[in-house]
């Protein structure tokens, strides 16, 4: 072969017929794109990345002035309790995955307090743990109606 001649190695075979097989049928074309598909090694790693990324607030123990405080307002809520007083109130719930948890506010009318499992009772069913709380307000009647 010369120099500036056009020859191909496989030459002598590209015309030929597409061999078809007896024993397998044609593969579907999507059958074909998903052997190129990527290959994921680590499954399920994104997620613990996105785990441990994720931020948890520290519980904040509280004095014995603010625990004083919170038993008083729980007292005046157990005097006025027929009337069912509407509360506002930050407790703290722990994650399920890992160390910490959250800060959450809720408002309602109290229906009860249970002392049996130590919690406030809203009319609306929530039920949270009286030594979760971390602040706990009576709200009056002209704050109610805003």
């Amino acid at each position: 072969m010369r120099f500036g001649e056009s020859s191909h190695k496989y030459d002598d075979i590209l015309d030929l017929p597409h061999p078809v097989s007896k024993r397998r049928g044609r593969m579907s074309a999507v059958d074909r794109a998903a052997q190129f598909s990527p290959f994921a090694a680590l499954t399920g790693f994104d997620d613990v990345i996105d785990e441990a990324g994720r931020l948890t607030d520290a519980r904040i123990e509280l004095d014995e002035g603010s625990i004083a405080a919170l038993n008083e307002t729980l007292r005046e809520i157990l005097e006025k309790i027929d009337t069912q007083p509407r509360v506002r109130v930050t407790y703290f719930v722990y994650d399920e995955r890992k160390a910490g948890g959250a800060y959450l506010h809720a408002a309602g009318n109290v229906k009860k307090i249970d002392r049996y499992s130590n919690t406030i009772l809203f009319t609306d069913g929530t039920a949270i743990p009286i030594a979760d709380i971390f602040r706990l307000e009576q709200e009056d009647a002209a704050d109610s109606a805003l």
